[in-house]
């Protein structure tokens, strides 16, 4: 009798799930395997490839900024005033004598009348003072040449009776009388002509002082007027009004500016350099200036430690010899390292560290990492920090 056997076909079963099972592993080891060789892809026509270049690198930097006047003046209030009017506005073309603004100032027209006054009241004085002391000059000339007549009579009557005495008509006494009253009169003459010069001299110097006290307000007087003319402020020099700083109305102290005029000719372009560009700059550099309507050569002439658009410049900080070069790459600044990718000609890209040292507006300079020659990636390649090889398409 037949007796069926049992427990062959399950270990077949067994065997073939094993081999399917040992087979898969080797598949999906063999799949890992593969995948993490693999290199990933880039289009090259995505990428921007720059090549190391050896010769000699113009080191420029870049800014912008305004053109400013350097040839300008304010038109100031002379004294403290209104704004009555406005007579120019801002761009207006104007002469040194083209009047800017009116003020008002009731108490500068008050106290040009008051010194008006004053200077006619001095005038007046002197021409009285004048009369007086010639009055007394007259008087005290008068007494000198009255004096001086009867000094005359009185020798002639000395002299006369001189000879009488000698003759015996009269006597010796009264002869000496004649003479003695003679030489009196000399005397009284020489003192009334020594009064009559200081009486000369104080006259003089009473009228000078009258006199400088009448050009002294008439200096006055002049300041006066200047300052009322003054309220018609004008520009003062030739040029461009660049800005007028009052209204129609407003109250403004001395001194205080009213406009401002500035020469359209002489003009300074003033930059903003980003300050991790402004470590090489120096006096003197050479310089070129878009003005949009043209460009203009100049020289470095001021750097202000704290640096608004309207004019573009280029400022050419050296001229380097033989160096290794490249167009300045989306990641890396000057006087740094960055890793880029460099081609190896098979197809690939392998991340390499490069070492840069000073900057151009679009080259840099390499300082190791690469050769003359070599390709690498400029673009901005942060999307694969994670892969140190590509594979360019």
């Amino acid at each position: 009798m037949d007796v069926p056997r049992t427990g062959a076909r399950p270990r077949t079963r067994r065997v073939v799930l094993l081999a399917i099972a040992v087979a898969g592993l080797t598949v999906i080891t063999a799949g890992m395997r593969w995948l993490k060789d693999r290199v990933p892809s880039v289009p090259r026509a995505q990428l921007w490839i720059g090549t190391v270049q050896r010769g000699p690198l113009t080191l420029e930097i870049r800014g912008q900024g305004t053109l400013v006047p350097t040839d300008f003046r304010w038109a100031s209030a002379p004294v403290s005033a209104r704004i009555d009017k406005v007579l120019v506005q801002a761009g207006a073309q104007v002469e040194p004598a083209t009047v800017l603004i009116e003020l008002i100032n009731p108490d500068a027209e008050l106290a040009a009348l008051e010194a008006d006054r004053e200077v006619a009241a001095a005038e007046s004085e002197l021409a009285r003072l004048g009369a007086q002391l010639d009055g007394t000059r007259l008087a005290q000339e008068s007494v000198v040449a009255s004096l001086g007549a009867d000094v005359v009579m009185a020798k002639r009557r000395s002299t006369i009776d001189a000879a009488m005495a000698h003759k015996g008509v009269i006597s010796d006494l009264e002869s000496l009388e004649s003479t003695d009253r003679a030489g009196q009169l000399v005397g009284r003459v020489e003192f009334e002509r020594k009064r009559l010069a200081a009486l000369r001299r104080g006259n003089a110097a009473q009228l000078d002082a009258q006199r400088a006290q009448v050009e002294r307000l008439r200096a006055l007087a002049e300041l006066r007027h200047r300052q009322l003319d003054a309220l018609h402020v004008r520009a003062g020099q030739a040029g461009v009004v660049q800005q007028v700083a009052v209204e129609i109305g407003q109250s403004v102290v001395a001194g205080a500016p009213l406009a401002r005029i500035v020469v359209p000719d002489h003009l300074q372009a003033r930059l903003r350099i980003p300050e991790s560009s402004t470590e090489d700059l120096a006096l003197g550099l050479s310089a070129t200036i878009d003005t949009r309507s043209g460009v203009v050569a100049g020289e470095v002439v001021r750097i202000d430690p704290a640096a608004q658009n309207g004019v573009e410049g280029v400022i050419q900080l050296a001229r380097t010899g033989d160096v290794l070069h490249i167009a300045r790459p989306a990641i890396g600044e000057a006087h740094q390292t960055a890793a880029l990718f460099k081609l190896d000609g098979a197809g690939e890209a392998r991340r390499v560290a490069v070492r840069f040292g000073r900057a151009a507006l679009k080259d840099i300079e390499i300082t190791g990492g690469l050769s003359a020659g070599d390709q690498v990636v400029l673009s901005d390649m942060s999307k694969w920090d994670g892969n140190d090889r590509l594979g360019i398409e």
